[in-house]
């Protein structure tokens, strides 16, 4: 049985707690470290869902699962590829995906975020699950026709670096094995993505050990293992959710930028 962690917004304040059902047990101190519960609860109908962690960083993984690799004729992978995506993209359960002001093709990819809860620097994959807190839900939006559109240099960062372009969520997960989890990503209802972890190049262990060589990840950094078929396009009034068994579901709807 997995344990939910959120933060949340109540009176104009952000707290954490532990969700059970549908109400918050509020603790205090930090997530990742010491905390006690209050003695608290809130109904969840009275929060606003922030962004369940507040990373450093967030690593997310290219090429990590077999089934995509296959379709797209790519080479094995001799060690993650990855990259960063910006503080600017982090997101919250039901706010909304907001169109990049260049406009253009925009995608959505579901995925398992691994969310570190210690400093972990070189770690070994023995030890590796020793720094994990947990799982949470994540959609690694991406402006697509920027990625190749120079010949010289792919846009990575760009391309999945815009405001709201990363939503994390609703919750993280504690004490679920990551190998036995699904993704299913829906768009308008519709299932587009149904795919293993199993089926991760670099599982988790492996995965948190060899990034550990070359960057200390911090607590509440967070991984995105990457994903798998069934990537597409959503145009503005999309709804997309991601959707994994013991954490719950991460929506959003893309919308038309404000002029405002």
């Amino acid at each position: 049985m997995s344990t939910l962690w959120i933060r949340y917004e109540l009176d104009g304040q952000a707290g954490f707690g532990r969700l059970e059902g549908q109400r918050v047990h509020e603790h205090r101190g930090d997530l990742f470290g010491r905390h006690e519960a209050t003695g608290r609860s809130v109904a969840l109908g009275d929060v606003r869902l922030l962004p369940p962690t507040q990373p450093s960083k967030v690593v997310a993984m290219w090429n990590n699962f077999g089934e995509l690799r296959a379709k797209l004729k790519l080479g094995m992978p001799q060690e993650p590829l990855y990259l960063l995506k910006s503080p600017n993209s982090w997101s919250a359960h039901g706010a909304p995906i907001e169109m990049p002001r260049c406009g253009g093709k925009v995608v959505f990819e579901g995925e398992l975020g691994i969310v570190m809860g210690r400093r972990c620097s070189g770690v070994s994959e023995a030890q590796a699950l020793e720094h994990v807190f947990g799982y949470t839900c994540a959609n690694d939006v991406t402006q697509a026709e920027i990625l190749n559109r120079d010949a010289s240099f792919a846009q990575w960062v760009r391309a999945k670096g815009f405001d709201t372009f990363c939503p994390m969520g609703p919750a993280i997960a504690t004490g679920l094995d990551p190998q036995s989890l699904r993704v299913r990503t829906l768009l308008d209802g519709q299932v587009r993505q149904d795919y293993p972890i199993s089926d991760m190049t670099f599982a988790v262990p492996r995965l948190v050990s060899l990034i550990s060589q070359d960057m200390t990840l911090l607590p509440g950094d967070v991984i995105l293992c990457g994903t798998s078929v069934g990537v597409g396009s959503m145009k503005p009034g999309s709804t997309v959710e991601v959707e994994i068994e013991g954490i719950g579901r991460l929506s959003n709807q893309l919308v038309e930028r404000s002029t405002a």
